[in-house]
């Protein structure tokens, strides 16, 4: 199950894995289990994304709901 949009974020702003990791000081290996939606940031960290890649953080979370 995809809860995360990291990959689809980074993608989008046409940034890597690698300059992610750096610029919130977290290992390349754990922003890559996050791309593949392995594991989940916590919300503290999911915050610390959006604000580097200056995006909303509701952009990094896939919606529950369907729209009709």
């Amino acid at each position: 199950m995809e809860i995360n949009r990291i990959k689809v974020a980074l993608a989008e702003t046409r940034r890597k894995n690698k300059w992610l990791a750096e610029q919130i000081g977290k290992d390349e290996s754990t922003i890559s289990q996050w791309c593949t939606n392995a594991r989940q940031p916590s919300l503290e960290n999911l915050l610390k994304i959006a604000n580097v890649l200056d995006v909303d953080i509701r952009e990094l979370i896939n919606s529950t709901k369907e729209i009709n």
